[in-house]
């Protein structure tokens, strides 16, 4: 048995681990590199393997950066099962779907402004789409959807079960067991992406109890997340001190952030802490992702189904927009102060969201509010860091508006609560895979475990790309 690293190996995007165990090929995560032009890039290199020789995915969740390349996988030859859970089945056909069309809309642009200057070293950077939306189409009749804790076996030699991994709406730790052809098993645990224990809306994360390899995620190993109750009396702040001459700007993940920020600023609304607020989701894909989580309401937790029963009282109060329309979205550009703009993408280095910064950037009276990981490269990680100018559709902005950072609302559990996860383990692993964050994040987070006098017996490893395995 023997696994290999073909992403998200000291860095955090681009998921992608290969397992061969006992007559069976597969892979957990087939996820898209994000972050500047050099990652991107990345996602149209060939695979390291033939797809045609994978057996199977598991999948933990419906981020691009897990899942963006599964509809490639089927192109190039992937035949078989794709298991995830019903409610990342229903993200997903949103989620590819719309990555899709910003694949086709981003190669017929440049294939225009290629064209139009007609460089030859413009040309030949011109690529066709990673995929179109047939090819996300054909991929979706291969998903097969498996409740929590149910297990399946997805081959002889294998079983496997989702637990609830409390990072977004149907995300799951895989729990994996490998039938050797002695008969001895050996159990994986891929943590997939973690959640923050206490956020609002979803369950926590499930603790496992045992392992013989442990795959863990570090995107915060390095780091714990501010309190809950400083990070909205900051934001209480920065609405209240903007909304009067300006707007405040919040790019955030369609899936998971958006639902969250509403969760927050309307339950500040219940308490009084807010005026009269006009909130705008603009972003297609986040009213779609709302409408799932909607649907998904058996996976909310007590304080999210209390307050949605209260959300009625206070149409006059908390004032929420949807916007869809490409008309609407441009008018929405019109309104110089008084708008809570929640749009996508999280990093700002795609979506609607872009505009806004556009129109917002460089007036002082306004705010931008971060309230997610930014990746290195992307105009998220900038503005994080302090850059004063930026180019944006073609213009150099000046950066007037004030940048907040509000760590607490991550969906990714902060280094006390990954290892507070590991400390649950009563049989621990014998070897542990330290994945899905930046090279210091992972390697602080390895220091940590070697550290815990449980875990002295642990080989744990921060493995490069491209490195296998065996166990």
């Amino acid at each position: 048995m023997q696994i290999t690293f073909h992403g998200a190996a000291q860095q955090v995007t681009g998921s992608c681990f290969l397992i061969e165990a006992e007559g069976c090929r597969f892979l957990v995560d087939c996820g898209m590199v994000q972050g500047s032009r050099m990652a991107k890039e990345r996602n149209y290199k060939p695979f390291a393997f033939d797809p045609k020789l994978i057996d199977f995915v598991l999948l933990t969740h419906a981020h691009i950066d897990h899942s963006g390349l599964l509809p490639r996988l089927s192109m190039h030859g992937f035949v078989g099962p794709i298991f995830t859970t019903p409610a990342t089945f229903d993200l997903l056909d949103v989620l590819l779907k719309d990555s899709a069309h910003i694949q086709e809309m981003e190669s017929e642009r440049n294939e225009k402004r290629a064209t139009k200057g007609k460089n030859q070293v413009h040309r030949r950077e011109v690529h066709p789409p990673l995929y179109t939306l047939r090819d996300v189409n054909h991929c979706m009749r291969q998903l097969r959807t498996i409740s929590y804790d149910i297990e399946f076996s997805p081959h002889a030699s294998v079983k496997a079960c989702f637990r609830d991994a409390g990072h977004i709406l149907g995300s799951a730790i895989i729990e994996i067991w490998l039938t050797d052809s002695l008969g001895k098993i050996c159990k994986l645990v891929a943590s997939g992406d973690l959640g923050q224990p206490g956020r609002v809306i979803l369950r926590d994360p499930t603790f496992n109890e045992e392992a013989d390899v442990l795959l863990i995620e570090s995107t915060y190993g390095d780091r714990m997340h501010k309190d809950m109750p400083s990070t909205l009396d900051e934001l209480v702040g920065v609405i209240k001190n903007t909304l009067v001459k300006g707007n405040v700007v919040i790019p955030a993940f369609a899936v998971g952030r958006t639902q969250e920020l509403l969760y927050h600023l309307l339950l500040l609304s219940t308490q009084g802490r807010l005026g009269p607020l006009d909130v705008y989701i603009d972003s297609p894909m986040a009213v779609a992702a709302t409408e799932i989580t909607l649907k998904h309401f058996a996976l909310f937790d007590d304080d999210a189904r209390e307050l949605l029963s209260q959300a009625k009282q206070l149409r006059l109060q908390f004032r929420l927009h949807f916007v869809s329309d490409v008309k609407d979205s441009i008018e929405l550009l019109l309104i110089r102060s008084g708008a809570v703009i929640i749009s996508a993408s999280g990093m700002c280095d795609a979506g609607r969201v872009i505009r806004h910064l556009h129109e917002n950037l460089g007036r002082r009276d306004c705010a931008v509010v971060i309230a997610g990981f930014q990746a290195e490269g992307t105009l998220g990680r900038r503005l994080v860091d302090g850059e004063k100018h930026v180019r944006l559709l073609g213009d150099d902005i000046e950066v007037q508006a004030s940048i907040h950072t509000l760590g607490a609302f991550s969906a990714h559990a902060d280094q006390k609560a990954l290892i507070d996860w590991a400390h649950a383990f009563k049989r621990h692993p014998r070897k542990v895979f330290v994945v899905h964050g930046e090279n210091p994040a992972s390697q602080a987070l390895a220091v940590l475990l070697r550290q815990q006098q449980a875990w002295e017996q642990c080989d744990v490893i921060v493995p490069q790309e491209g490195a296998t395995y065996k166990f």
